[in-house]
C-alpha cells in the first residue's frame, strides 16, 4: 500500500476535476435560479472539466502498473509538485539503473513517430497521435526530466510518455522521439524490473521526495 510520502496517482487531477465540476454546477444554479437543479441534471459536462477526470483515470492506471512491478529494489513516487510551478510530475520511478520520469496520457488514436530530414538537412522528429501533432507532450516531459536531473546530479534520468487506451499495433509500436520513450502501461514494467546498476535508490528517493512534495498535501 502506498504511504503518504509516496503519493497517490491521479489524486490532484481528481481534486481539480471535482473543484471545476462544483464551480460549473454553481454557475448553472445561479443562472437558472429555482430551476437550477433541473438545469444541472440536463446539462452536459464541459469538455475542459471532463478532461481532468479522464487524466486522473489514466494516471491511476499507469500508477497501478508501476506499483505492481515485482521488485523490492525500486521506489515509485506519484503526483509530485514542481516547486515554483503549477505543473506536476505524474510518476517518478527510482531504480538501481537510474530514474524514470513517467507522464501518463489517456488519448485515443495511434501514437506515431514522424521524422523529416536527416540527409541534406537536420532530422526533425515529432509525435503524432491519431494523425494530430502532439509534440508539445514531448516538450512537457523533457522539462520534467530537466527538473529531476537538477536534483539527482549524475544519476541517469529517462523520460517516458505512457499512453493509456491508445490504438497500439499488435506487434511493436513503442518508439523514442526527441529522447523521450513513447509506450503503453505494461511496457515500463518490463523495463523497470531490471535490478542492474549501482544507484543508491534510498538516497535518491529521499532527495526527490524532499524536492518534489506530494501535489495533494494539505494546502
Amino acid at each position: 500500500m502506498a504511504d503518504d510520502s509516496q503519493g497517490e496517482a491521479g489524486r490532484s487531477a481528481r481534486q481539480e476535476y471535482e473543484r471545476r465540476r462544483a464551480n460549473d454546477e454553481e454557475r448553472i444554479r445561479q443562472r437558472w435560479g429555482r430551476f437550477g437543479g433541473v438545469a444541472v441534471a440536463l446539462s452536459d459536462e464541459r469538455q475542459s472539466t471532463r478532461a481532468w477526470s479522464v487524466g486522473a483515470a489514466g494516471e491511476a492506471i499507469v500508477g497501478a502498473r508501476l506499483d505492481g512491478i515485482p521488485s523490492d529494489q525500486l521506489r515509485v513516487l506519484h503526483d509530485r509538485r514542481i516547486p515554483g510551478s503549477r505543473a506536476n510530475i505524474d510518476h517518478v520511478v527510482v531504480t538501481p539503473s537510474g530514474v524514470w520520469v513517467v507522464d501518463a496520457k489517456r488519448y485515443r488514436g495511434r501514437p506515431e513517430l514522424k521524422a523529416e530530414g536527416g540527409i541534406l538537412r537536420a532530422r526533425v522528429e515529432s509525435l503524432r497521435v491519431g494523425g494530430r501533432d502532439q509534440t508539445k507532450l514531448v516538450t512537457g516531459v523533457q522539462r520534467q526530466v530537466e527538473h529531476v536531473r537538477a536534483v539527482v546530479a549524475d544519476v541517469p534520468v529517462t523520460g517516458v510518455l505512457c499512453f493509456v487506451e491508445a490504438d497500439w499495433p499488435l506487434i511493436g509500436g513503442s518508439f523514442v522521439v526527441q529522447g523521450i520513450h513513447v509506450l503503453w502501461p505494461r511496457k515500463p514494467a518490463e523495463r523497470l524490473s531490471s535490478t542492474m546498476g549501482d544507484v543508491d535508490v534510498a538516497a535518491v528517493t529521499n532527495a526527490l521526495t524532499a524536492h518534489f512534495p506530494s501535489a495533494t498535501r494539505a494546502q
